[in-house]
């Protein structure tokens, strides 16, 4: 298995960031065309699926494999380093360790068995009814609102074509109400409604960039999937998340 890579630390954090937001740990493949990450957190409730093209590195090389890596540490890593740096990475497959370099800093790290790490989920396909598109501010000021008063936040859409983003607290509430007007795009014609755990909503919204153009799926009762591409189209991320059953006590 051949792998060796030159990537800004930039893309690179951004790409792991998406990922860590769920699991600590994960598969990488290393395909010719560049990286794939599909996972799921231990509780089964969210899952990624992230894709890192060839062409969002400057140099890349693999001829595909599989490693298991410690998500965690390999973000302290690659945390040290600037963001406009470059980060020189290559796989020892002998020693199942990866190279780590940038400017001053040489860090040899130990890879995971990959048979010892969570399975990889299937990703459901959802036929959902609403599709709509909404910058990442506006997603990010929905759940900002709603981590205010309360632990669990309903995404929903209204026969007045309107994107609401709801919360109750014990004593207060919030709406924060999105005509389709004001959406990057999508038609609003449907009404449906979800309940979500607020924490793994803000922590999905929370990687996202403001200016980032995110496609959210939406249907009653059922998982949502938002998708997004950075660093310049060439990584895109794709988060399916199953709703809260019971309600938000």
């Amino acid at each position: 298995m051949t792998f060796s890579a030159i990537v800004s630390a930039d893309t690179l954090q951004s790409a792991l960031d998406s990922v860590s937001v769920l699991v600590d740990e994960c598969k990488i493949h290393l395909e010719p065309e560049g990286l794939e990450i599909r996972a799921v957190d231990p509780a089964n409730v969210g899952m990624v699926d992230l894709e890192l093209a060839a062409s969002g590195f400057e140099s890349y090389e693999a001829d595909g494999g599989l490693i298991g890596l410690n998500l965690t540490m390999f973000k302290k890593v690659i945390g040290m380093a600037d963001s406009s740096q470059l980060i020189h990475l290559e796989l020892n497959e002998q020693i199942r360790k990866l190279d780590i370099r940038f400017g001053e800093v040489d860090y040899t790290l130990a890879l995971i068995n990959p048979q010892s790490i969570r399975q990889e989920p299937d990703i459901p396909s959802l036929d959902a009814p609403v599709t709509l598109t909404a910058t990442g501010k506006q997603l990010d000021r929905g759940v900002t609102a709603a981590d205010l008063i309360s632990d669990h936040v309903v995404l929903e859409t209204t026969a007045d074509h309107e994107l609401v983003i709801d919360a109750e607290g014990d004593t207060d509430d919030v709406q924060v109400t999105f005509d389709e007007d004001d959406l990057v795009d999508g038609r609003i014609n449907e009404s449906v409604s979800s309940l979500f755990s607020l924490d793994y909503v803000t922590s999905i919204v929370g990687v996202m960039d403001a200016d980032h153009e995110v496609e959210v799926r939406l249907d009653d009762e059922m998982p949502f999937r938002m998708s997004y591409d950075h660093s310049d189209g060439a990584a895109s991320v794709t988060y399916t998340l199953s709703p809260r059953i019971g309600g938000g006590d």
